[in-house]
């Protein structure tokens, strides 16, 4: 499976929710800014319940039940859009916050974005590391790095797809664009050897 935005029942049951004993990690991410704010887990039910409602439910390990953000602080996350990453194991839910996310009452649970970007760009590349070593058969990722011709068509497609959206001032689209070029000059980089660290750097050197 691709990143794709999902929209259907049958979108959700492509989801493979057995990994983790019917739970699927969930990302939070500010629509607007692209800042995550908070990582939670969602079963299909909660999954469900996120794309009818458009407000964003998860599965509370510590309780044991299904819960809708926000439903006793009043501060909920709209959907916007909801994403399954490439190996159908996680969702990416894009939000409209309606006041902080997080419980202490900070606008994220992880702190300044500065450093939860460079954090995601660095757990993304560990990610990206171990599929190199490992090459799981049906990862996407795989095939990327398997694959010089495809892995650049793809580069070049999510850069024209960006530009589109840049283009016609499309906001959302146009976050989302830039995330998907993000992951794939990652695996550009991973397939010639390099890592994260070394685009950090120079952006340092740079700066």
């Amino acid at each position: 499976m691709t990143n794709r935005v999902l929209h259907t029942q049958a979108e959700l049951d492509a989801i493979d929710f057995r990994k983790l004993d019917g739970l699927v990690p969930i990302v939070v991410q500010d629509g607007e800014t692209g800042q995550v704010l908070m990582l939670g887990f969602a079963n299909l039910e909660a999954a469900q319940k996120t794309l009818e409602t458009r407000q964003v439910h998860f599965w509370s390990r510590s309780r044991q039940e299904l819960w809708r953000k926000g439903e006793i602080s009043g501060n909920t996350l709209s959907l916007m859009s909801l994403h399954a990453d490439c190996d159908g194991d996680a969702l990416l839910a894009r939000v409209e916050p309606a006041g902080p996310t997080c419980h202490t009452g900070e606008t994220s649970c992880f702190g300044d974005e500065t450093e939860v970007l460079a954090g995601y760009l660095t757990s993304l590349d560990a990610t990206l590391a171990a599929r190199a070593e490992e090459r799981p058969e049906r990862s996407y990722t795989t095939q990327l790095l398997n694959d010089k011709n495809l892995r650049l068509k793809k580069l070049g497609e999510e850069t024209a797809e960006l530009v589109a959206s840049l283009a016609t001032g499309d906001r959302p689209r146009i976050v989302a664009e830039a995330a998907d070029l993000m992951y794939h000059l990652l695996v550009a980089l991973r397939a010639e050897e390099m890592s994260v660290d070394d685009l950090l750097q120079e952006l340092a050197d740079r700066a």
